[in-house]
């Protein structure tokens, strides 16, 4: 395992990512680079002393992965009646969108959503560090 210092917050902002902009990790730096669509990968434009195994790039998790994590999420909920609100918003179309305007209704609820999303979203960034060899330093 190779350590690297890495704001994880970025890594874990980076996993959540849903547009078309394209996300690197620096494995010299443990910087996050963000690019946009169509743009060259980090690197490929250097003259001299390219390093083609600087970057890693960093795919954002699939909706499956999202909703999966959502549709967790409901099985901790004590509310019959909150489980199936949230359930219906899982199953019908932008069900992300739906499943967070159905939380902004629910104040208290949302905060819970937010730590458990925070949390596993933690683990994933470290499992996906371990994935590529890579550990976060202290």
């Amino acid at each position: 395992m190779h350590p690297l210092t890495i704001d994880l917050q970025s890594l874990e902002q980076a996993l959540l990512n849903q547009d078309d902009a394209e996300q690197y990790l620096d494995l010299e730096t443990g910087t996050l680079r963000r690019l946009a669509p169509g743009a060259p990968a980090p690197g490929a434009e250097e003259k001299y002393a390219v390093q083609p195994d600087r970057y890693l790039a960093i795919a954002p998790l699939a909706l499956d992965d999202l909703l999966a994590m959502r549709a967790a999420f409901l099985f901790s909920l004590p509310d019959p009646h909150t489980h199936t609100l949230l359930s219906h918003a899982l199953s019908g179309r932008r069900a992300l969108r739906t499943f967070d305007y159905e939380l902004e209704k629910l104040p208290q609820l949302q905060r819970t959503w937010q730590a458990y999303q925070a949390q596993q979203i933690r683990e994933l960034a470290l499992e996906w560090l371990q994935a590529n060899g890579l550990e976060a330093a202290d």
